[in-house]
């Protein structure tokens, strides 16, 4: 078997340790790589010639990304992680405790126990290279540094700045992590081995070697009171409550362990470090993250189907918000972007809203000016076709009519190439009707973004019934290149996500008009762990949008997704939420100040309160919404609009923000239960209304009790199929 260290030991006695995950697109922690590295160190140590050590990484863009998820996901009991965190632990501190110089010599991504490990070494030289990033993403997997980072980060840059990586999972680059003092020096790429070698020759022959930034005086100060670290510590916890409305243990437990190291000592840390990972590892948080941590990564891997094309011209139709936006994340990946519109102003005004999310990365430090203007420089503007015939690809972004669509597709057939793939952003329009309107519907599908884009992971990649595998690939491998999650989907209205969410703020609108409170409603919603509640989501999207898009999930299912009148009522009155400044809340320059108490009177349905009794408890609001999202999954699982339960609860963890730690709505579907949800929505159709009447599908699912996961998959006729597992 191939093995994962090399290394060569020149006649000075300086070791070059090369690290190579057989197998694998990057450096990964395992098992058999612990124990590797432990062999590499107990040869190397055996000399008695050794001057120092450089530890290197054979892959081109990575230095160590972590450890391997699927060894994390297998771990199935506290004693084994507490036992996997002690081994770790236990090979990172001989990594330590070599007597001579060791040193890091990092290119790319060096997160999670690479991290770990840099720190375990005597100094670390970083690249300047952008793809060079630091940090700890532990909580994020609802886990913690267990192989010593939560002990040797503050020992090294400061209690404040080990606990901002720690908890925020923020990744720095190199030149950051030699401001704060991660890294000792930072160089081109093309220095770092020799910068690497220069170090280690200077620390084994005495010399100083400059090391990086520091936690500052007034940092030093405070982290050397007892009183002082306590602040820190509470203030901490305090924010990550704030933050995480208490649904994350893994950032708490990470305080905890660095605080029992800063007042016990790094043995003590080390052991509360462990027992913290025990005690996460197998928690139900964990576990979900972890299951979407895979899902991520799968939809990443290339379609099997299809041959794509890459995509270096991208032509967008439509310098509106979402046509900006697309533009300025294309051009931020290196893509040459042509942006039309019909009148010059509109053209200059999707040209400043690229500018302006790409002057906001510079105000946050992630570009510099000339990194700004060279993104600028990759976006031109035209309000003609001049150009578009060395596109690649072209995204259709104008205004939501199906007629106006169709005769600037037919018009843009014209004039570009024979191979360039076709694509719509559309969010409520078949691509099928579209389809129509050109001569090659099979190299014609849907690239539908989420707003804003530069923000929105989520990427549903759109095949119509004509769509060939070449330009699925080709619109799926193009919202990888932008940094996109990408799910593929079928036709049909609202696709999966919009089609999902339609009930969910419908529902929301009947139960304001019921007498339930703005702020009541999504509280209990935010609390359930959403980013935000649903009233407060339909000002976000647009009223006038919502009422849109209401219209044609009605025309499409008018048995359950009739839109309640308000709505309607509020596209009328000029309220269109945050863009207006009005809508269920009251907005100034943009944000948010409270919620509107006029608003119910001048709709005419009741006083505020009415209906509020014990059967609106939190639970009840929360159910209430998110019950009948539930139940329109499963009509659209069986319609095949996504391929499988988990490629759905990604889009909706992506595309809406449906809480990470639930794992997805199908997953926490089926930890609910289907029986009490089909009772549930049973008994709400008779006393409420038909809308919510359980669909036969998912009667059937719950009949089975598989859940969506474990269940035969159910099909329209009823008939019965083996439903493939997702693994881990």
């Amino acid at each position: 078997m191939p093995r994962a260290f090399d290394y060569l030991v020149d006649a000075a006695g300086l070791a070059q340790v090369m690290f190579d995950t057989p197998e694998k697109r990057v450096n990964l922690w395992s098992a058999e790589t612990l124990d590797e590295l432990e062999q590499v160190l107990a040869e190397l140590t055996a000399r008695g010639d050794l001057a120092g050590v450089v530890f290197r990484s054979a892959k081109p863009d990575t230095f160590i990304a972590g450890a391997d998820i699927e060894m994390l996901a297998s771990v199935d009991s506290r004693e084994s992680a507490i036992a996997l965190a002690r081994r770790g632990q236990e090979v990172f501190q001989r990594v330590a405790d070599v007597s001579v110089p060791t040193v890091a010599a990092i290119h790319g991504a060096c997160v999670g126990g690479g991290l770990e490990f840099a720190l375990a070494c005597s100094f670390r030289v970083a690249t300047d290279d952008r793809s060079t990033r630091l940090g700890f993403p532990e909580v994020q997997l609802g886990i913690l540094p267990a192989w010593g980072g939560t002990q040797r980060a503050p020992r090294l840059i400061g209690l404040q700045q080990a606990l901002q990586l720690i908890l925020t999972s923020r990744l720095v680059s190199g030149s950051r992590a030699k401001r704060i003092g991660l890294v000792d020096r930072v160089v081109p790429e093309s220095k770092l081995v020799d910068a690497a070698e220069e170090v280690a020759r200077a620390a084994f022959g005495g010399r100083r070697v400059p090391g990086g930034g520091g936690r500052g005086l007034a940092g030093y100060v405070l982290e050397r009171n007892p009183v002082g670290r306590k602040v820190v510590f509470n203030q901490s916890r305090r924010r990550v409550r704030e933050r995480t409305g208490g649904h994350y243990p893994a950032p708490l437990a990470a305080i905890d362990a660095v605080e029992a190291g800063q007042v016990s000592g790094l043995a003590a840390g080390l052991e509360a470090e462990a027992a913290a990972a025990g005690e996460l590892a197998t928690s139900s948080t964990a576990r979900n993250l972890m299951w979407l941590y895979q899902r991520r990564e799968g939809s990443r891997k290339p379609l099997e189907e299809g041959s794509p094309r890459t995509v270096k011209r991208l032509g967008i139709l439509g310098a509106g918000v979402m046509g900006g936006g697309i533009a300025e994340v294309a051009a931020y990946n290196g893509i040459e972007v042509r942006l039309k519109d019909i009148d010059a102003d509109q053209v200059a005004a999707g040209l400043a809203h690229a500018s302006k999310i790409a002057r906001g990365l510079e105000r946050k430090g992630k570009f510099t000016r000339r990194e700004v203007r060279q993104l600028m420089n990759r976006i031109s503007g035209t309000t003609s076709y001049r150009g578009f015939q060395r596109s690649d690809v072209v995204v259709e972004a104008i205004v939501e009519d199906l007629e106006i669509k169709r005769r600037v597709l037919a018009e843009l057939e014209s004039v570009v190439g024979s191979e360039t793939v076709l694509a719509t952003n559309t969010s409520s329009l078949l691509v099928d009707d579209l389809a129509t309107a050109i001569d090659q519907p099979d190299r014609f599908g849907g690239l539908h973004f989420f707003n804003p884009v530069e923000k929105m992971p989520l990427v549903e990649i759109v095949r119509g019934k004509h769509t060939s595998p070449t330009a699925v690939a080709t619109l799926h491998k193009l919202a990888l290149d932008l940094g996109k999650t990408p799910v593929v989907v079928g036709d049909g209205p609202g696709f999966w996500v919009n089609r999902l969410l339609m009930p969910y703020l419908n529902e929301a609108a009947h139960l304001y008009a019921e007498g339930v409170s703005i702020e009541v409603l999504d509280r209990a919603l935010e609390k359930f762990g959403l980013p935000m509640g649903p009233l407060a989501l339909l000002d976000e999207i647009g009223l006038d949008v919502a009422a849109k898009v209401g219209k044609v999930m009605a025309a499409a299912f008018p048995d359950r997704m009739r839109p309640h009148s308000l709505l309607q009522r509020l596209e009328h009155s000029g309220r269109m939420g945050k863009k207006s400044g009005r809508g269920f809340y009251l907005y100034e320059h943009g944000r948010r100040k409270s919620a509107d108490d006029d608003l119910r009177a001048e709709l005419g349905i009741g006083p505020e309160g009415m209906g509020e009794a014990a059967v609106f408890d939190a639970d009840y609001l929360v159910t209430r919404c998110v019950y009948p999202m539930v139940n329109e999954a499963s009509r659209a699982l069986t319609e095949q609009i996504v391929a499988s339960p988990g490629d759905g609860d990604l889009a909706l963890v992506m595309g809406i923000g449906w809480p990470p730690f639930r794992g997805g709505l199908l997953r926490w579907a089926d930890d609910v239960g289907l029986t009490p949800i089909v009772d549930r929505l049973d008994e709400w159709s008779a006393a409420i209304d038909s809308r919510f009447a359980p669909a036969a599908e998912l009667r059937e699912r719950a009949r089975w009790e598989g859940g969506f996961y474990g269940a035969p998959r159910v099909t329209v006729s009823g008939t019965e199929e083996s439903q493939p597992g997702l693994g881990l």
